[in-house]
């Protein structure tokens, strides 16, 4: 069974797919100046609560783009559900090809899903074309809490970054940390444990399915990640990134 494929058993019950909150999503628009009529790009936008949760509150249009193909189906339900289907759309698409319209946007995002295109820096090289000249960029990322890291630990999540190094990152491309809005481990303990429940409810569901170890190795390899080291030495943000004025 591939990841994307164990993600969908483990998102079957999220709606928001990192270990943030509805409340710090939206302040995260406030902070980039979304308003009726504004243009946003998601790129990786899973579920699309997100932008579902921008539209309701700031009256903005966008679209969202997902590789996913129960990612895309499940967001333009809800999208219909919400009432949004005249203001949002969902491409079903990998984002890292995704064809958009230059200097377009008010706002480009990308939550959770960096490794699209490689690092934190990467994804603003490639999603800093889409914004207007004053636009901005919502990001949100995993850091590390310290410097203290164990070794084997590090080595095991070589895409994870300091802090420091993401603000050097975001400079390298032209761009300040706006705002920073970090993630709490309430956040962080519903986020696994969301993810662990839907991966259990599987397990009960498929006694016989012929990958069912492989989804039960992947549930107790988490929780072992997370319980031993993940609490401990992960963050998370929603960075907000505003091009240079200087």
């Amino acid at each position: 069974m591939k990841f994307l494929e164990l993600k969908d058993i483990s998102e079957r019950y999220i709606e928001l797919l990192n270990p943030t909150s509805p409340e710090k999503i939206i302040k995260a628009g406030q902070i980039a100046g979304l308003k009726p009529g504004g243009e946003v790009i998601d790129f990786g936008c899973g579920f699309a609560e997100p932008l579902i949760l921008w539209a309701e509150r700031f009256g903005i249009s966008g679209v969202g783009i997902d590789i996913r193909t129960y990612a895309c189906q499940r967001a333009e339900h809800k999208v219909a559900e919400r009432g949004l289907a005249n203001r949002i759309e969902i491409v079903c698409s990998d984002a890292a090809q995704y064809a958009y319209t230059p200097q377009h946007f008010d706002v480009a995002a990308c939550i959770g899903a960096t490794f699209i295109w490689g690092s934190f820096g990467d994804a603003i090289l490639a999603m800093k074309g889409a914004i207007r000249p004053h636009g901005r960029l919502v990001i949100g990322e995993v850091h590390w809490l310290t410097d203290n890291v164990p070794e084997g630990f590090r080595l095991k999540q070589s895409e994870v970054s300091a802090e420091a190094d993401l603000l050097k990152m975001a400079r390298q491309q032209g761009f300040d940390f706006e705002y920073v809005l970090h993630s709490n481990h309430d956040e962080w303990d519903r986020y696994e444990a969301d993810n662990w429940y839907g991966l259990l409810r599987w397990i009960e569901e498929n006694p016989d399915h012929p990958e069912r170890q492989q989804v039960v190795d992947h549930l107790h390899e988490s929780q072992e990640e997370y319980t031993r080291y993940g609490r401990m030495y992960f963050g998370w943000a929603l960075y907000v990134l505003c091009p240079h004025t200087y």
